[in-house]
């Protein structure tokens, strides 16, 4: 699986094959290396821990700055997150403030159209009492 932020940035490859397997097993190698040279008297022991401390070290130096540009970058990866993060916040509360509108004006309107049925209502039982009048009016005649 692929990761496009360590195919953009080098440095997060090798800091991330350092921290593998394989990256472990060379080291070891490398370090037994050293050690069987030195048993078997191709190197004295003070030259080769002499090479193997100035490597280690140097690749120690160089690996603490690799890890820190990549905390830098990931650190600037969050702080673009946290921006699109606050945002999507800000509109989240906007939609809710436009439902709660929308929510009030459909209760109003609710009310406005219980009041208008009920003068409607009233309208209607007045014209049918009204209706009622004529014809007994209509009858007495």
């Amino acid at each position: 699986m692929k990761n496009e932020h360590t195919d953009r940035y080098p440095i997060e490859r090798l800091t991330t094959w350092i921290g593998s397997v394989p990256s472990l097993v060379l080291h070891s190698i490398i370090f037994f290396a050293f050690l069987i040279l030195s048993v078997s008297g191709i190197f004295s022991w003070d030259l080769m821990l002499l090479i193997l401390t100035t490597i280690v070290s140097l690749e120690a130096i160089y690996l603490a700055i690799f890890i820190q540009m990549t905390v830098n970058r990931h650190t600037e990866s969050l702080r673009e997150v946290e921006a699109d993060v606050d945002e999507i916040q800000e509109n989240i509360e906007e939609m809710s403030e436009d439902i709660e509108e929308i929510t009030e004006d459909e209760r109003e309107e609710e009310h406005k159209n219980s009041r208008e049925d009920a003068t409607l209502e009233t309208l209607a039982r007045d014209v049918r009492k009204i209706l009622a009048d004529l014809e007994q009016l209509k009858r007495t005649k």
